[in-house]
């Protein structure tokens, strides 16, 4: 078995797996690869694959397969597999940090700090306790932000089309969310009826000033309405890791916006997470026929 990491893993995944298959680290290699690991950075498209021909297996290192075409894999029979499980308190950490982040004001007091300025009596914080977060998807990501935002004593509720019930959450419909939600936090995948699905009129139904916090898709978002909405203060704070492209384009109007706190992609890249990745890459590894 001839194992190709086109992207970035724990420095032990190479060793673990020579005990599997034959290690490949150089992407020319492509032609030799029977599986083929990649996390974010490699884009898995039918135009690549036809530099795989012996290709049977792709595995992505995390909770989305954006980056991976699917459809053409398949047509090729090869099999596709991400690891969701791995990356779901990482993610769900840094959601919860960037939500943080906001009412404590922590990247203005940090700054002014750093300017020597001493802005005790102009940061003013507000709390999280008792305020309600809505949990727009709630799946392994969104559960982990649901039971760390019960320790703050927030009212959690969320919508997501394939859940009825869920035992931490109550589940509201989505005009429901956007009515009551303090805060907003983003967890559902991108498809072809997700993309673009926060447009000017969900936006329209959110509380003015609500804070929004994105560590799903970049793209579940109608860009122009997002902007508006943030130049407007409808949207009071836009806390994401998330962005249309890996890094966002130059000149791209978020990375300017002074309600905006941002994070670059980094939301399952904790040392344990990538441990956790690793493990799983191992598990079905282990366990795979060719």
């Amino acid at each position: 078995m001839k194992i190709l990491i086109a992207d970035s893993f724990d420095s032990s995944l190479p060793k673990r797996l020579s005990e599997i298959g034959e290690v490949l680290s150089d992407i020319s290699k492509l032609n030799e690869a029977e599986v083929l690991l990649v996390r974010s950075k490699t884009k898995v498209t039918e135009e690549f694959l036809q530099g795989a021909p012996n290709l049977k297996l792709v595995i992505r290192g995390g909770v989305g397969l954006d980056n991976v075409d699917k459809k053409a894999c398949e047509a090729r029979g090869i099999k596709v597999m991400n690891t969701p499980e791995a990356s779901s308190v990482a993610v769900a950490e840094l959601a919860m940090a960037l939500m943080i982040a906001v009412p404590n004001r922590l990247v203005e007091a940090h700054n002014s700090m750093r300017e020597g300025k001493w802005l005790k009596k102009e940061i003013k914080r507000t709390e999280l306790y008792k305020k309600t977060l809505g949990l727009l998807g709630i799946g392994r990501i969104g559960t982990e932000v649901a039971k760390r935002a019960k320790a703050f004593e927030m009212e959690v509720i969320a919508y997501d089309p394939f859940v009825k019930e869920h035992p931490i959450a109550k589940m509201v419909s989505l005009d429901e969310l956007l009515k009551n939600s303090d805060y907003i936090s983003i967890h559902t995948p991108l498809t072809d009826e997700t993309k673009g699905m926060i447009n000017s009129e969900v936006f329209a139904k959110m509380k003015n000033g609500v804070v929004i916090v994105n560590t799903g898709r970049a793209k579940v978002f109608d860009e122009t309405a997002l902007f508006e909405a943030l130049k407007s203060g409808k949207v009071g704070f836009y806390a994401t890791d998330v962005w249309p492209s890996d890094p966002p384009p130059e000149g791209y109007p978020l990375l300017s916006m002074p309600n905006v706190i941002m994070t670059p992609h980094i939301g399952a890249s904790s040392k344990e997470n990538l441990l956790r990745i690793g493990d799983r890459i191992v598990e079905i590894l282990s366990n795979y026929k060719m």
